[in-house]
This record gives C-alpha cells, sequence and structure tokens, in this order.
C-alpha cells in the first residue's frame, strides 16, 4: 500500500540530459579593439546540466578587450585556456598567438568550440589551424597529463574567463593551474577575468592562490565594470 505523496520506485521519473540542451547557436559577431570575430553562441543558456557555456559570459569580455589593448601579451605565445565555452578568447588569441589550446569538461560545451573551431577554418581567419580543443576537468590530473604529452612544447599562458562563480570549483580550478605553472616552469602565468558577484568568492580567489604558494597581482588599470558587475584581472604566477 502507497501512501498518498510517496513516489514508488518504479514510478521514478528518469530525465536524459539532452532534454535540456539547446543547440540552437546563432552566428554572432563581436568586435575587441581592431579584432572582429564571428562564432556560434546562445543568447541566453539553462544552467541544468551545467550547460552555461554555451554563452559569452561578462568575464570574456572583460579579458578580450583587456587582451585586444596588450597584444604583446599575446604574439608568438602558446596558450591555454580553462573553461572556454564557446571558445571567443581562445579564438581571438589565435589571431596573435603561435598556438592555443580550449578546454572544457563538457562534452555539449566542446561540441560548440569544435563548432566554432571549424568556422575559423572556413572563414581563413589567421591562426585557426593554431585552435585545438581538448577536454579537461579541473584536477584530473591525467587529462592535463594528456594534454601536455599532446603539446610537448609547453605553454606561456593559461587564461581563464568568469570561471570562479562556484566556490567549490575553486579548489580542483586551483589544482589544475598549480599543476600547469610547476610543470611550466617560471615562464608561465596564469590570467584570470573575475567578476565579482559575491563578496566571500573575492576572499576565496585570493586566500586559495595564497595558501598554494603563488603570488596573485591584480593589473594596474584593469579593474571595470561590466554588465553591471565589477570586473577585475588577475595575474597569478609562482612565488
Amino acid at each position: 500500500m502507497q501512501i498518498e505523496g510517496e513516489i514508488d520506485e518504479d514510478d521514478t521519473i528518469c530525465i536524459d540530459s539532452s532534454f535540456f540542451v539547446d543547440r540552437s547557436y546563432e552566428l554572432t559577431t563581436f568586435t575587441f579593439g581592431s579584432h572582429v570575430l564571428q562564432l556560434f553562441c546562445l543568447r541566453s543558456a539553462s544552467t541544468d546540466y551545467d550547460l552555461t557555456g554555451q554563452l559569452v559570459w561578462p568575464g570574456a569580455v572583460l579579458l578580450n578587450n583587456f587582451l585586444s589593448l596588450h597584444a604583446e601579451i599575446l604574439e608568438g605565445r602558446s596558450v591555454i585556456e580553462l573553461g572556454s565555452g564557446v571558445g571567443i578568447t581562445g579564438i581571438l588569441c589565435s589571431r596573435l598567438c603561435r598556438e592555443v589550446v580550449l578546454t572544457d569538461h563538457n562534452e555539449e560545451v566542446l561540441e560548440i568550440i569544435k563548432k566554432n573551431i571549424e568556422l575559423q577554418s572556413s572563414l581563413g581567419n589567421p591562426g585557426s589551424t593554431g585552435l585545438k580543443a581538448e577536454k579537461l576537468e579541473w584536477g584530473n590530473v591525467d587529462q592535463i597529463s594528456q594534454i601536455l604529452e599532446r603539446h610537448p612544447r609547453g605553454f606561456d599562458l593559461i587564461l581563464g574567463a568568469d570561471i570562479c562563480f562556484q566556490q567549490s570549483s575553486v579548489p580542483p580550478l586551483f589544482d589544475t593551474v598549480e599543476k600547469l605553472l610547476r610543470t611550466q616552469g617560471s615562464k608561465c602565468r596564469f590570467i584570470l577575468a573575475y567578476i565579482s558577484r559575491a563578496k566571500n568568492m573575492d576572499t576565496v580567489i585570493v586566500d586559495e592562490a595564497v595558501q598554494r604558494g603563488m603570488r596573485i597581482d591584480e593589473v594596474d588599470g584593469a579593474r571595470t565594470t561590466v554588465a553591471n558587475l565589477e570586473g577585475v584581472i588577475f595575474e597569478i604566477t609562482l612565488k
């Protein structure tokens, strides 16, 4: 006998994650300084099943504006981006870098990254041949090692744009950053475009870096307002 309000095990409904996936991407144009980018993205996305990477976030706009003003940071460099989303930052970097590896852990997000890489190639954009997509779940040592094996020349820069909005994700993110920084040596640095949405998270980011023996510096003149939120660029290195 089933009491009213209880759910019988046989009545449990399982919904496939594909039900939430929206692939109605729009070809959208973005301008950062002298660089005009075209890529596919959504105007909005469901946060269900971690599909926030299907649209362009304010932190990506902040980082791209910063990089477009400081092209010397990118010229001739090799870059790995963490949590690339639709790939807008990596695509901008490809105009100046010798190699750009865009990463994400979500298969649907990797799908749109690859779609945008193919688009750059079809448009004949400079640097498109140097764009690569890799699966990377933060803190996954095996995946990090595999990426480093496939890119033996290493990386000069680690980039992250608007990737710190869940406190639980910060430790594995910095696990990954620390692994990359220690593997690549003193030449490598992590540039993080951070959007402040909660004061406690502001502290978590700095504390996590310091606890790992990292130096975290706010880039002078980079603090600004994006989409009514305060944004800042951090440069993080090993001490």
